[in-house]
């Protein structure tokens, strides 16, 4: 692994800008040093906007500005401008560059961008996110922060315009929210830590070693084993994680989690990387629309399943993608053929997000309108996907490489998965995968990947999008691909018992392949086997005493149903008394042709903290009786197996009688709940007339002060048409020089309007 964790880190810093953007850019170029480090700004232009950014930025900024080209490689300290005319994309460090198309619709070119970013993953990414209105961006720094970036965003008290950090804030993956003057101290600072991790042997020796520990820390307290996964991956989100707790070295971040458990998940959480969107790389699914689907379609009778896998589907978008085309399909060719989509994923908040089929605004740029409308529902600020499309999906959390594969699949996609993996590993998972493809399945990768070993077992459907057909006589069973613990013990004859030395890798193997001949010389298949019957190692030609067509861990649904009564009753008498039991002379007419099969079951003396395991050896009767061993009595197993139901079943109904009991206390408990609901809901509805009734009170008084203002109203209008028929006539001045009126009406309302009428005509009260 550490040949792989010190490679010098290439930091790409994307920069999302719109209305108000311009000063914030300057004033973040202002504070920004060289970094070795790369810098992408995207900004909202219109496409007859000749931008002069790039001569602005100069003056602002030691790096160099220029607009960027297609095809062009980002390279450190230059800064890059996205046309006004174009979208952008990078790959393999290219920006690709695209014409906007002539939709009136909203171009979300940030996102665009900040999408593309994520998956680019041999970068270090940092994403801003500055003044701006709207919500571009927000989908992008998800899908970065979920590829391990860093996600910086500015306080929206200091943008001009604030809907765009506010949007990016509420998604919760910023890490940092900062004036613009301020990030490119959180920048450097974050460079300088991924720079000072090139260290000399020594140091990187004992860094490796931490790397190691985090790893068997994460496997020891949590379901999940990130041993095989690609080394600099692995490295990159644990130093975001020490960058946000301030941790300058691997090894106290190691300390930290031995004494923080809750980080040990949130670290796995980060390993996990979940970017997905609805019809990822448009031209694939037509691929899929045209070809691949109706021809499933058309192989199968009404009364068959349609069965697809979608391996490593994080949000769901694509199990959703599928489901939908599928949809289409059965529906055009009139057929009525029940589907089953399998949607599987290690990350359990993932696949919760996913169940709900609840997603923002931003899949209106991932759907065309009629699907929108057809398949999804408006609810609140977001979309949810209709039951039609929903009740074909089964979300499950799984792991590709440990959990036994879907089987008999019409269909399986695992994109941009293997990736992640080192090649051993994508070894393992290719043939998982390959397993549980019917004779005629398809499989579909990430177009970065490729099937590898498999080739010469496939089809070849898409060069481009490696889209594969499962040739008909391909598939074979392999069962070491399905061994989830190696074991090399001592106590398992004929096993050689090996010493621990520094070649102990090679003597591994050269034990395997001794035990493999010793085996085959006497004709002896074995299976290891744990406490509940789970198979977890096995060695020689047990292919010959096995039942091949199911599938799986279970060593009692592997054999014969004769052979399998007799393992039961004797598994049982082997760990009840701790000893060898001997079966022979066993018929099984399953076979092809029928054979006479000898049972030996050993327990294996575990170590303190190690699972309990029994040695189960077949071997064909070869007509010799051992001396010590009991003949065959079909009988006495019989009745054994009968006896061993009969516990089982007095077992059962005790577990079930407690399951009831629980059952009646929650029910209890949600009866007083239900109640609860009821009182409160009854005091709601009484709080709820006493506002109507004050509600009608208010009304009645507001009626009442209408009806006085109307009052005001005329009489005010009868005294203006009274004052202008007798300006010239009844007027006098008081001892005050007061202007009054003589009019029997004393209302103040009157005496106003007497006032009004002294400042309409000064002169003629200056006269008087």
């Amino acid at each position: 692994m550490s040949t792989h964790y010190h490679q010098e880190p290439h930091f790409i810093i994307a920069i999302g800008a719109s209305a108000g953007g311009l000063e914030e850019l300057q004033s973040f170029f202002d504070h920004t040093p060289l970094a070795q480090a790369s810098y992408v700004i995207i900004q909202h232009l219109s496409a007859d906007y000749k931008s002069r950014m790039a001569e602005i930025l100069s003056r602002h900024s030691q790096l160099k500005v220029t607009e960027a080209a297609n095809n062009m490689l980002v390279e450190p300290n230059q800064v890059y401008l996205i046309p006004s005319q174009q979208c952008m994309t990078i790959q393999d460090g290219r920006l690709l560059l695209k014409d906007k198309n002539s939709s009136s619709a909203p171009h979300k070119t940030i996102n665009t961008f900040f999408n593309s970013l994520a998956l680019d993953s041999e970068y270090q990414i940092i994403a801003v996110i500055l003044s701006g209105s709207g919500d571009d961006g927000s989908e992008g720094i998800v899908n970065i922060s979920r590829a391990g970036g860093l996600i910086i965003v500015q306080d929206p008290d200091t943008a001009q315009y604030s809907s765009m950090p506010l949007e990016a804030i509420a998604t919760g993956a910023a890490d940092h929210i900062l004036a613009p003057a301020d990030m490119p101290i959180v920048i450097t600072r974050y460079v300088n830590k991924a720079k000072r991790s090139i260290l000399p042997p020594a140091a990187q020796a004992m860094e490796d070693k931490s790397v190691i520990a985090i790893i068997d820390l994460i496997r020891e307290r949590l379901p999940f084993d990130f041993s095989e996964y690609k080394p600099t991956t692995i490295l990159r989100r644990i130093r975001r994680r020490m960058v946000y707790l301030a941790l300058d070295d691997v090894a106290a971040y190691y300390q930290y989690l031995l004494a923080h458990p809750g980080e040990v998940e949130t670290l796995a959480q980060s390993f996990m990387i979940s970017v997905s969107a609805f019809f990822r790389n448009p031209e694939a699914f037509e691929v899929m629309a045209e070809t691949v689907l109706p021809e499933i379609v058309q192989r199968k009778k009404e009364e068959e399943e349609i069965k697809i896998w979608i391996a490593g589907c994080a949000t769901g978008e694509e199990a959703y993608t599928m489901a939908i085309l599928l949809h289409e399909h059965l529906e055009k060719s009139g057929k009525n053929i029940p589907v089953k989509v399998f949607a599987t994923d290690i990350d359990k908040p993932a696949l919760e997000f996913a169940g709900k089929g609840l997603y923002g605004e931003h899949i209106r740029n991932e759907l065309s309108a009629e699907r929108l409308e057809r398949y999804f529902s408006r609810e609140g600020n977001g979309y949810r996907i209709k039951q039609q499309i929903r009740k074909m999906l089964i979300f499950a959390q799984h792991n590709v490489v440990k959990n036994p594969p879907y089987c008999n699949m019409d269909l399986i996609s695992c994109r941009n998965l293997l990736i992640y993996m080192n090649i051993s590993l994508q070894k393992k998972a290719l043939s998982m995968l390959h397993f549980g493809l019917n004779q005629k399945g398809y499989l579909f990768l990430g177009s970065s990947e490729n099937p590898g070993m498999l080739l010469s077992y496939l089809t070849e459907i898409s060069k481009k999008w490696k889209i594969y057909r499962n040739q008909e006589s391909a598939r074979s069973v392999r069962f070491d691909i399905f061994t989830p613990v190696m074991i090399a013990d001592s106590s398992m004859a004929p096993l050689i018992p090996s010493k621990k030395t520094g070649s102990a890798g090679k003597r591994s193997i050269m034990l395997e392949e001794v035990n493999e001949m010793l085996l085959e010389e006497v004709n002896v298949a074995g299976i290891c086997v744990d406490q509940d019957n789970q198979v977890v190692k096995y060695l020689g030609k047990v292919e010959h005493f096995l039942l091949q067509q199911i599938f799986s861990f279970d060593l009692v649904e592997l054999l014969p149903k004769s052979l399998g009564v007799v393992y039961v009753t004797a598994a049982r008498q082997a760990r009840k008394e701790n000893e060898r039991v001997v079966v022979s002379g066993i018929p099984v007419a399953d076979y092809n042709p029928a054979k006479i099969v000898n049972l030996t079951i050993r327990p294996l003396h575990a170590r303190e903290g190690e699972r309990s395991l029994l040695l189960v050896l077949f071997s064909e009767n070869n007509d010799e009786q051992k001396k010590g061993v009991q003949p065959f009595d079909v009988q006495t197993y019989l009745n054994a197996g009968l006896q061993s139901l009969e516990e089982e079943l007095k077992d059962t109904r005790e577990r079930l009688q407690d399951v009831t009991e629980k059952l009646e206390a929650s029910n209890e408990n949600m009866q007083s709940f239900n109640e609860e609901l009821v009182s409160a809901n009854e005091e709601m509805q009484s709080a709820n007339e006493e506002m109507q009734s004050v509600n009608e009170e208010l009304q009645t008084i507001n009626t009442d002060y209408q009806l006085k203002i109307k009052e005001l109203i005329v009489l005010n209008d009868d005294m203006d048409n009274y004052f202008r028929s007798n300006l010239n006539g009844q007027l006098f001045v008081d001892n005050n020089l007061k202007l009054k009126k003589v009019f029997p009406c004393r209302h103040k309302t009157c005496q106003s309007s007497g006032r009004r009428y002294r400042q309409t005509y000064p002169e003629y009260y200056r006269q008087l």
